[in-house]
C-alpha cells in the first residue's frame, strides 16, 4: 500500500519499510503490539534537521537579505501549518497509520500528525538513498517546500498577523490597530477570550483564543481578511 505513496512522492525506495515507518504514529503501536516496525518519531527528528539545513542553505545561497529576514522566511517555510498543507497535498493522510482514537481527530490534531509525517518522510528519504541521501532529500524539499517561498514573500505571510495588520493599516489608512477584550468566558483553567481589532473607533474584526495574545493574533488575521490586505 505504501508503495503508492512512494509513487506520489516520486521516490524509488531501496527499503520501503523506512517509508512505512515514516507514516506510523506512536498510537498505532499501542493497538498493534505485533507491528514489526517502530513509530516515526526518530525519523521525524532526523528529517526536521535535514529540512532546516536544506532551506537555510537555499536562502543563504540565493538571498542577500539580513539574517533576521531569512530567519522569518525559513520559519514560514518549515512551520507545522506549511508542512501539514504540503503533506496533505501529497496525499500522505491516506497512508497514516494511527490508532482509532487518533483517526477520529481532525483539525489541528490531524494537521500536527501530517506535519510530523512530512518530517519523518524527509528523514526516511535521507536514510534510504545512501550516499545520495542528502541530494535526493534536497530535491524533494526544493520541489515541495521551497517552491512556496515567492508566495510567502509576496503576501508577507512570514510576518505574524499582528505585525502585518499594523504595517498595512499604517501604510494604507494611517492608523495603528488597537485591541480590546470584548468577552471572557469559561473556568480559570480554560478561559476563552474574544478580542476586537480596531482602527480608530471602528471595530474591524474579532478573534477568539485561549489567551488574549492568541485572540489578538486571530483578530488581526480576520482584520486582514476583511480588508483584503
Amino acid at each position: 500500500m505504501v508503495e503508492k505513496l512512494a509513487e506520489k512522492l516520486g521516490i524509488k525506495f531501496n527499503n520501503i519499510d523506512l517509508l512505512q515507518q515514516a507514516v506510523t504514529h506512536r498510537s498505532y503501536l499501542n493497538e498493534h503490539k505485533d507491528y514489526p516496525l517502530d513509530h516515526n518519531e526518530r525519523l521525524e527528528f532526523l528529517g526536521d534537521a535535514v529540512l532546516e539545513l536544506v532551506v537555510t542553505e537555499f536562502l543563504y545561497a540565493n538571498y542577500p537579505n539580513p539574517e533576521g529576514e531569512l530567519t522569518n522566511w525559513r520559519a514560514a517555510l518549515v512551520n507545522g501549518e506549511m508542512l501539514a498543507k504540503i503533506s496533505a497535498k501529497l496525499g500522505v493522510e491516506e497512508f497514516l497509520m494511527m490508532s482509532r482514537g487518533e483517526a477520529k481527530d481532525t483539525g489541528k490534531a490531524r494537521a500536527y500528525l501530517l506535519a510530523n509525517a512530512f518530517e519523518a518522510i524527509t528523514g526516511a528519504i535521507y536514510l534510504d538513498q545512501k550516499e545520495l541521501g542528502y541530494n535526493v532529500a534536497k530535491d524533494f524539499i526544493l520541489k515541495n517546500i521551497v517552491v512556496e517561498l515567492p508566495e510567502i514573500i509576496e503576501n508577507k505571510t512570514y510576518m505574524d498577523p499582528k505585525s502585518r495588520f499594523q504595517e498595512e493599516a499604517q501604510e494604507r489608512v494611517s492608523f495603528t490597530p488597537s485591541y480590546k477584550v470584548i468577552e471572557e468566558s469559561g473556568p480559570d483553567h480554560a478561559r476563552k477570550f474574544v478580542v476586537g481589532a480596531y482602527l480608530g473607533q471602528e471595530l474591524i474584526a474579532q478573534g477568539e483564543g485561549m489567551s488574549k495574545q492568541e485572540a489578538q493574533r486571530n483578530a488581526a488575521a480576520a482584520g486582514l481578511a476583511v480588508k483584503g490586505w
